[in-house]
């Protein structure tokens, strides 16, 4: 009995020691085809730099996925982690990575980005377009950071909190609350990064991002993205009523994409303007009054609605006006994951009713 018992137990370990080895290995293919990228290679460093990009975007990732609640107890447990994964580490102390992150990250990022979104169109498959589209959601955020000095500098409004209308500023009142502010006064909000976030609707990964202080506009954080960034034919930008404007949609037309956002009463349409020898159901025109006293064109567009439910109905805008193009099915399967709303009910084209929806004719 008791060398069955020391037989199955040295099974066990057998069986565990393969299992360890064999997710060892996953992980380090996972990462090889993750990363794999010759254009990483031709970057020069200084004399005394031993580590290759590939090591230190190996130990950063390990680093981000540590449950370790400080930085250093997270670097310890990335750097024992690389060792066995590849057998080193880029760097031995957390001082160490902070300042590779620092002077290397704006070199690394943009080819990896690239490189990410190949591997996205790699196992993407029926999740990476709808129809001929490749969508992709935008919306901003905030997250709060610890009060530091560099943080308060980097990240909050020159005047944030001193004007009259500040928010946590309360109100003077008589008696005990007066007494009781003055005790506990109320202190302004801690810095804030501004995170302006694409990411795939289908298969839920970042595209691309960026990061302002507390007062950053999330339109121009997506405008600059645009201007800047690496996207496919057929790309489609799917927002909700904060990304609207003349100016805003433009720049996505003038750079060969299409855009496909909910709107409200905010918005200002036209009809009717006699651009098409028969103008076409749904088709709404953007063209505020700066824009004609520019000269700039009106900007045609085609307005969808969506019912939910037996009441509620949503008005989406999109600049995809051929309708076979971008099928009501397809909006409907858009506004789905992008917004999480079911069940959609029914669909049709044109124009809601003009006065509630601000449309109004030429």
């Amino acid at each position: 009995m008791s060398r069955a018992r020391n037989a199955s137990k040295k099974r066990r370990s057998r069986n565990r020691q393969a299992k360890a080895t064999g997710n060892v290995q996953q992980v380090r293919d996972a990462m090889n085809w993750l990363i794999a990228n010759q254009s990483l290679e031709v970057f020069s460093f200084h004399g005394n730099t031993s580590w290759r990009p590939a090591d230190l975007i190996v130990l950063t990732l390990l680093w981000i996925w540590s449950p370790a609640a400080k930085l250093t107890d997270a670097f310890e447990e990335a750097r024992c982690q690389s060792l066995g994964l590849i057998g080193k580490a880029a760097l031995t102390t957390y001082q160490g990575l902070a300042g590779a992150l620092q002077a290397w990250t704006a070199t690394f990022m943009p080819p990896l980005i690239i490189n990410l979104h190949q591997r996205m169109q790699e196992v993407g498959g029926r999740h990476l377009r709808v129809g001929r589209w490749l969508p992709l959601a935008i919306d901003g955020s905030r997250a709060t950071t610890p009060r530091t000095r560099s943080n308060e500098r980097a990240f909050c409004a020159e005047n944030y909190g001193k004007g009259k209308t500040a928010k946590y500023r309360k109100k003077k009142t008589k008696g005990m609350r007066r007494r009781k502010n003055q005790r506990a006064k109320a202190q302004p909000q801690a810095p804030q990064i501004w995170i302006t976030l694409m990411w795939h609707i289908g298969l839920g990964v970042p595209w691309c991002w960026k990061l302002g202080p507390s007062n950053s506009s999330e339109r121009q954080h997506v405008m600059d993205m645009i201007r800047s960034g690496h996207f496919l034919k057929n790309t489609l930008f799917v927002g909700d009523a904060g990304f609207v404007g003349y100016e805003f949609w433009k720049l996505i037309i003038e750079q060969g994409h299409h855009f496909l956002v909910r709107v409200g009463g905010n918005v200002r349409l036209l009809e009717n303007l006699g651009f098409y020898s028969q103008e076409k159901k749904g088709i709404v025109y953007c063209w505020p009054d700066a824009a004609m006293r520019k000269k700039l064109p009106p900007l045609a567009l085609r307005l969808v609605k969506c019912r939910l439910g037996r009441k509620k109905t949503v008005c989406l805008l999109t600049s995809v006006l051929d309708e076979q193009a971008l099928t009501p099915q397809e909006v409907l399967s858009l506004y789905q994951q992008r917004w999480g709303i079911e069940p959609v009910c029914a669909s049709e084209s044109g124009p809601p009713d003009c006065e509630t929806r601000g449309i109004i004719p030429a």
